[in-house]
């Protein structure tokens, strides 16, 4: 029975160890409340060597413009389809809502024909957490313009079937979901992790999307660039992703 026991412990000790976990003690960005000057200046420079978009690994350049030279077929040709943005992972949209000033409006969020707005600009205007999770950059990736827009707030899923409609890029949007490329897929989930972690309370996973984004983190490793990317955001923002970080110690990257 004691042997029992023991080799009981020992499972559930390696089932805690081999769990994302979801401490509230991982600190989150406290550094930079600016989304613009994540996007406009930071970003600029944890990405100056590794000109890639996300999601479709087309190519950019200093000014924002964006090349397919990956095999992207946009779906609409058009300025956005040649333009790079930057795009939350964790969409502004999912989080901005746990806050009273998106949700209700704030009596100090007046425009100049006074009338009372909400959402994100009132978000914006009156709650600094708010602005430290926006302008947080373990959130933040470079994306087509396109891309972004169509995924727009839609949460990630797995889509039945393979409608490729980006060319070779393996993005699927459909039905207010969005299904990234396999390679892609664990960085997400990693990403999902920290916003939990960072900033409790604020409803980032639910719990249809837990399992699915443990058996991307397993099945998606983190690499070199993965690594060196969070390396950077941590010395430019004063925080680190410890579900990076920890996979990359381990990994030897």
């Amino acid at each position: 029975m004691i042997a029992h026991r023991t080799s009981l412990a020992f499972l559930v000790l390696a089932l805690l160890l081999a769990t994302p976990s979801f401490s509230a003690s991982t600190p989150g960005n406290t550094s930079n409340s600016s989304f613009n000057k994540a996007k406009k200046t930071l970003l600029r420079d944890v990405y100056a060597d590794h000109l890639r978009t996300f999601y479709c690994d087309s190519g950019f350049d200093s000014k924002g413009r964006v090349t397919h030279s990956s095999g992207y077929r946009a779906k609409k040709e058009g300025k956005r389809a040649r333009r790079l943005e930057w795009e939350h992972i964790v969409p502004a949209q999912a989080f901005g809502q746990s806050f009273t000033e998106w949700r209700q409006g704030d009596p100090a969020c007046v425009d100049r024909k006074g009338k009372s707005f909400k959402g994100r600009n009132c978000a914006e205007k009156m709650n600094l957490t708010y602005r430290y999770m926006q302008a947080d950059m373990h959130n933040l990736v470079p994306a087509i313009g396109e891309v972004n827009g169509l995924r727009s707030n839609y949460s990630f899923a797995m889509i039945p079937g393979e409608k490729r409609r980006f060319g070779s890029c393996d993005m699927e949007i459909e039905s207010k979901k969005a299904e990234p490329p396999p390679e892609v897929r664990g960085d997400i989930a990693r990403t999902y992790f920290y916003m939990e972690a960072a900033y409790p309370g604020r409803g980032i996973i639910g719990n249809k999307c837990r399992k699915m984004f443990e058996a991307w983190n397993k099945g998606d490793p983190v690499d070199a660039w993965e690594c060196e990317r969070s390396q950077k955001v941590a010395v430019l923002q004063g925080n680190g992703n410890p579900f990076v970080g920890g996979a990359c110690q381990e990994a030897g990257l």
